[in-house]
């Protein structure tokens, strides 16, 4: 009997935390600490939903077994649509090709930074942790060679942000939230579309504590439909996290989603000092109205985020 009771024991113990992380996960519900830092890790927990399920039936816990299954599947049908290619709309129109990149307090190389542009040809470049510094040696190595217009707000430390492009932009109003800054500007694309870009950067979730900071900065980011618009940039937030998932509700498509690469990690980037396993939290949301025809997630050295690159066509 007490061989019965250890196996039943051992067999909760591996499936209950994922029984209510599935829980939480579909409730429309986001508490604060642990939780917010800790959901980025839904797609290891549905692999690990699946080790607590194996360890259920080989305990012969048919109930364990039957609730490991039940989070499988809710924490699957969560995460595995990233793996998988979608649909496009009947986008017709121009491309347009983003790249986005932290600097990592201004810290990455420009030389590979400029090595991508060179390569990429992007039409826009959206810098985050962009300070006075890294604006200086970027022009000097050329960047308005290549992306002659630009929006920036560089600033010392983390709030720094920019839009640098390959056709003319007006500077939007800008969000300023707890230090970090998100530049916004409109780009008039030679077609005579126009096209906001953001680049993106709300402040990062604590690890303890509320988070009003990064769920301001995560709300403020303009709502899909009406003008078009393109976000791009760290996010800190995965498409696990309830801010993320209205955003893209209100009219966005994550590129990386569309193309199947969706659970690709940009954070922390190999090589970096940062020890925690990877996640997918550089994004290009783009406007439910364009097409997504490529999405690459790249490196970048001396930073801990590794670039994200689409390209785009618009409607």
């Amino acid at each position: 009997m007490a061989i019965q009771v250890v196996r039943t024991w051992m067999s909760w113990i591996a499936v209950t935390p994922f029984v209510l992380w599935a829980a939480v996960r579909v409730s429309g519900f986001e508490p604060d600490w642990p939780w917010v830092p800790v959901v980025a890790y839904t797609p290891y927990a549905a692999g690990a939903a699946a080790l607590g399920g194996l360890l259920a039936l080989a305990l012969r816990r048919p109930v364990a077994v039957g609730a490991a299954f039940w989070a499988l599947v809710v924490l699957g049908a969560a995460v595995l649509p990233r793996a998988l290619s979608d649909g496009n709309p009947a986008a017709g129109g121009p491309a347009l090709r983003v790249l986005a990149a932290n600097l990592l307090v201004g810290r990455a190389d420009t030389a590979e930074l400029m090595g991508l542009v060179r390569r990429l040809r992007p039409d826009v470049l959206t810098l985050q942790e962009f300070t006075p510094g890294a604006m200086r040696r970027l022009e000097e190595a050329g960047v308005r060679e290549a992306l002659p217009y630009a929006v920036t707000r560089a600033r010392e430390g983390v709030g720094g942000s920019a839009v640098y492009a390959r056709h003319p932009l007006t500077a939007g109003r800008a969000i300023s939230l707890g230090g970090f800054g998100q530049a916004r500007a409109w780009l008039r694309h030679p077609g005579g579309t126009r096209v906001e870009i953001v680049s993106v950067h709300p402040c990062a979730p604590k690890r303890y504590g509320r988070q009003p900071c990064w769920e301001d900065g995560l709300d403020a980011l303009p709502r899909g439909g009406g003008a078009l618009r393109v976000l791009a940039g760290d996010f800190n937030a995965t498409l696990d996290h309830l801010p993320m998932r209205e955003l893209l509700a209100s009219g966005y498509r994550d590129a990386a989603d569309v193309m199947g690469r969706g659970l690709t990690a940009t954070w922390p980037q190999e090589g970096s000092q940062q020890r925690l396993p990877g996640v997918a939290i550089d994004h290009v949301l783009a406007d439910g109205r364009m097409a997504v025809r490529d999405f690459a997630v790249l490196s970048l050295g001396r930073t801990d985020h590794r670039p994200v690159f689409a390209e785009l066509a618009l409607p």
